[in-house]
């Protein structure tokens, strides 16, 4: 019987959360998504894992036997994985948006200078997992924007603050403004992130700031084109600064705000036990180019 890892790591997340809804939430997958998965292990093992009830999900003595094996097994895993990275002598690095990743390509090519035999790998992740990939185990580290569920699952360095803003279709009375206050926002149907993705999307709806005031989400995107498209369609979306310049679409524009905090752009990575000299000179050099320290 084969089963793939993707399917152990979802069966220890709804362990560890105690209920699918925090596990969906932890991995970036829908509730029903991770349900199937579930129940298809519990099929190809023939035993039950989890009794269910409106409180959750807890574990039958099956399962407890299983949740105390798969952990080591994982790590085993995880570390056979970076083993044949550093064999193959590749690293990979996530990001969500080019405003983030800054100086992040110098980094590289400092990094192969002192590294002639190694290759980065730059993976670009949509809005739907704000890890960057590190939730999936897709990446050794990650440029991106806090908050993101899960994320004191990581070591983090902050890189830089960026304000952020708003996007505004170009006919929208206030994209006549030089800078606009969030509470003449708060009325406009917001583009959102997935509900799944917790903290960012409320962070990027600016939850913290509107004192109570309800969201009205006119749009759930993940993906920049839609994004974009979305606004001109007759939304408002917040975005970083540097969206102005790496994003741009004829129906919308881009006007700073004031009243909301800026964004926070860290570089994240494993907690590891197993020292990796290439990884961590590669985050070194991301940090003195992109943090200028």
């Amino acid at each position: 019987m084969d089963v793939d890892m993707r399917m152990l790591r979802y069966f220890v997340a709804v362990a560890e959360e105690g209920s699918l809804t925090g596990a969906a939430a932890r991995l970036f997958v829908s509730q029903p998504a991770l349900t199937k998965r579930i129940r298809r292990l519990e099929e190809d093992l023939g035993v039950r894992l989890f009794t269910r009830s409106r409180t959750g999900m807890a574990l039958t003595e099956a399962g407890r036997e299983l949740a105390a094996r798969v952990p080591t097994l994982l790590d085993a895993w995880d570390e056979a994985v970076r083993a044949t990275g550093r064999a193959a002598r590749v690293l990979r690095l996530g990001f969500l948006d080019a405003g983030a990743v800054g100086a992040v390509p110098e980094a590289i090519a400092e990094f192969r200078r002192t590294r002639p035999g190694w290759r980065v790998e730059l993976r670009q992740c949509d809005w739907s997992d704000p890890s960057g990939g590190l939730a999936r185990d897709e990446v050794d580290a990650a440029v991106v924007r806090l908050p993101f569920p899960g994320q004191k699952r990581w070591a983090v360095r902050e890189l830089f603050t960026e304000e952020r803003g708003v996007l505004l279709p170009a006919s929208h009375p206030l994209a006549e403004s030089r800078t606009v206050d969030f509470k003449d926002l708060v009325n406009e149907p917001f583009v959102a992130a997935d509900g799944e993705t917790g903290a960012w999307r409320e962070h990027w709806l600016a939850v913290e700031e509107r004192d109570g005031h309800p969201v009205r989400v006119g749009a759930v995107t993940s993906r920049p084109d839609e994004w974009l498209g979305a606004v001109a369609g007759g939304c408002v979306a917040l975005a970083p600064a540097s969206a102005a310049r790496f994003y741009s679409h004829p129906g919308v524009v881009f006007r700073p705000v004031r009243g909301i905090l800026p964004s926070r752009v860290v570089l994240a990575w494993p907690r590891r036990q197993t020292p990796t000299p290439a990884l961590d000179e590669l985050l070194a050099a991301v940090v003195r180019r992109v943090s200028g320290s």
